[in-house]
């Protein structure tokens, strides 16, 4: 041996670990030398536990670990009763080792605001995200709701049967024009249910409906151009005959041909119409003013009727027809018009069938 060089370091000396003593952690956390060999805090941050003994065994799981050597971090309770955060790291050359440590509540309070902010602020933002989405759906769905209103005006009544307008080349603009089509179906429908309440479904010919209006308005214009217009009405001879002995089907053929052969003898403006049966009614407009006149015109067209039964039918039916004639001007009453021309059929019927009668 040389020589023995010896000194002596004063832990607690001015300015000797002053990154320990000083140093701060937040608001109360903090670092502690410990020296696991002697069990004791060689430095730290809170002054009066310098050189103080450690806790003993048992105190705090984690301090424990660390005088076994354990280096890391984790949470503990501290001697105090403290829960803290702490993180272990060796002083090397020394054997010492070094804890920074602070209270679980000061470092996770920034989550507790967090937390806080977001419990203020969910309510909020579900507010505004609905009131959004109410808007954004309603601009969305915008088309959607004026077609339904006025789908439902049409239903009621208000509006027009039309199609809905498309602004949109979507789904919803699919949806509209697919209920554009069925509206395209119903008002044909209509316009077919139209037709079959004014027409005769087995003839086509105008029914009794079709034919009271176009009385009133041979009515009309007879007042206007102070002018006549004659009724005709006419029954088949022996038509029940046909049925009884060639079936319904025969029949029905029968009424249709003649329905065919009355529409020719008559101009356009004119009107034939199948009133029930083998029934049918003639309505002849425009005549002269001048009764005799007139009279003769109804009777020619009555005259041609009578002819036009003469040629045969696919049926091999001898058929005939029975007429009334009645007469209307300005002051005619349509009722009483058409119960003298049925008078007045079954006058000819009586007196021989195959003819007609004046009123």
């Amino acid at each position: 041996m040389i020589a023995v060089l010896a000194g002596v370091t004063g832990l607690n000396a001015p300015g000797f670990l002053d990154a320990i003593h000083a140093g701060k952690i937040g608001e109360s956390g903090g670092y502690l030398l410990i020296s696991p060999k002697d069990e004791i805090f060689v430095a730290a941050t809170k002054r009066e536990l310098i050189l103080q003994a450690t806790a003993r065994p048992g105190v705090n799981p984690l301090h424990d670990k660390a005088m076994a050597g354990f280096r890391g971090s984790g949470i503990t309770v501290n001697a105090q009763g403290q829960e803290e955060i702490s993180a272990i790291a060796s002083v090397s050359s020394t054997g010492w080792f070094v804890v920074a440590r602070l209270p679980t509540h000061e470092a996770l309070s920034s989550l507790e605001k967090t937390k806080t902010s977001i419990l203020l602020i969910t309510p909020i933002s579900i507010v505004v995200l609905i009131v959004a989405l109410y808007f954004l759906l309603r601009y969305y769905f915008r088309s959607l709701i004026v077609a339904a209103d006025q789908a439902n005006r049409i239903a009621n009544d208000e509006l027009p049967l039309q199609p809905l307008p498309i602004q949109r080349a979507d789904e919803i603009g699919f949806l509209i024009q697919a209920f554009n089509r069925l509206l395209e179906k119903l008002a044909a429908s209509q316009t077919e249910l139209k037709n079959l309440a004014r027409k005769d479904v087995l003839t086509g010919l105008p029914n009794r409906l079709e034919l009271a209006e176009r009385m009133e308005r041979a009515l009309v214009r007879a007042r206007r151009q102070h002018d006549r217009f004659a009724v005709l009405f006419l029954d088949l001879d022996g038509f029940k005959s046909l049925n009884d002995l060639q079936g319904h089907q025969a029949g029905d053929d029968v009424l249709v041909e003649v329905a065919r052969r009355l529409t020719a003898i008559i101009r356009e403006v004119d009107t034939a119409a199948r009133v029930g049966g083998d029934e049918f009614v003639i309505v002849i407009g425009d005549l002269s003013n001048d009764l005799p006149q007139a009279q003769a015109a109804a009777c020619a067209v009555a005259e041609k009727c009578i002819a036009a039964m003469q040629d045969g039918f696919e049926s091999s039916a001898n058929l005939g027809m029975s007429i009334g004639i009645a007469l209307g001007d300005a002051n005619s009453d349509i009722d009483k018009l058409m119960s003298a021309a049925d008078n007045a059929m079954y006058l000819a019927k009586k007196t021989g069938r195959g003819r007609y009668v004046l009123d």
